[in-house]
């Protein structure tokens, strides 16, 4: 479907995280009825910014894309900014794959690529899936950051076009799991499960909250789910990284208006954070 739309260059907006935005991508003015026509095909999404990153969000330089939408209410987000999908801008497909195009060189020379993240990326699989295929038949390497909350929505022809899944284990139990994020934990372990399976490559994030998610129990239990993801098909969990809990998110929190409930969580000292990774190296598992 071949559509004409107005376009207008944005600089990133003071509302944006601090060094991203959508410079350089342009925002598509197009009518309401055909704007939802588009997004069912994946010609439009909604993004809330991009930026280039290098040894974060997977392997060499990346260019990261925060998409609008998610279903969790992760209690320590650091983008609640892209809760909603109507707050991020519309983006046509092909737009974000001229820039993609655009950076294969340096791709290629740090081994780097694309990844989709959010909000959550799996709220907008069709947009999501025109991506990565696109990217693909340029040569990029692919990574999608996911809950896996929504796995379901991620059919195996577009998991035939991810490398790589950054897979957010949020917490280890149901009730801990529920009260991080407000829904289920069952989903997203199903995913990890599927995506062992199909032999796609995973790297297993968890955060590190005191006083949420650092319950040794608990602890173990993501350990645990970490293992049996690779104990499907031994080699598709690449690593697991412990990311300690900051407070960079709470000005942003505030900003939007929205209750914060971590502002006096301290982040977890650097001997906590070993200590938790110990724990998954304890079942075998390559940790950072």
């Amino acid at each position: 479907m071949t559509c004409q739309v107005e376009t207008t260059d944005l600089e990133a907006p003071t509302r944006r995280r601090a060094g991203a935005g959508l410079r350089g991508l342009s925002t598509s003015e197009v009518p309401r009825a055909e704007k939802f026509a588009l997004m069912r095909t994946g010609e439009l999404g909604s993004m809330h910014s991009w930026e280039l990153v290098t040894a974060v969000d997977g392997p060499g330089t990346r260019m990261t894309m925060f998409l609008s939408g998610c279903p969790l209410r992760c209690l320590y987000c650091h983008n609640p900014d892209t809760f909603a999908m109507k707050d991020g801008d519309p983006v046509l497909a092909d737009e974000v794959l001229a820039r993609i195009k655009r950076y294969r060189g340096v791709f290629s020379a740090t081994n780097g690529g694309i990844t989709l993240s959010g909000g959550e990326v799996l709220m907008q699989p069709a947009f999501a899936g025109r991506i990565l295929r696109g990217a693909k038949e340029m040569g990029v390497h692919t990574c999608i950051d996911t809950s896996g909350f929504l796995g379901a929505n991620a059919s195996d022809e577009m998991l035939d076009d991810v490398d790589l899944v950054l897979l957010d284990i949020k917490a280890g139990d149901e009730e801990t799991y529920q009260r991080v994020t407000s829904r289920s934990l069952a989903p997203t372990i199903a995913f990890g499960r599927r995506l062992a399976e199909l032999g796609k490559k995973v790297w297993v994030r968890f955060v590190l909250v005191p006083g949420l998610t650092d319950d040794p129990r608990n602890v173990e239990l993501v350990a645990g789910h970490a293992a049996a993801i690779e104990a499907v098909r031994p080699g598709t969990v690449e690593r697991v990284e412990v990311l300690p809990f900051h407070q960079m998110a709470r000005d942003k929190w505030a900003e939007l208006g929205r209750t914060y409930e971590l502002g006096d969580t301290e982040p977890p000292t650097p001997e906590a954070t070993e200590a938790v990774r110990n724990v998954f190296r304890a079942e075998g598992l390559t940790t950072f």
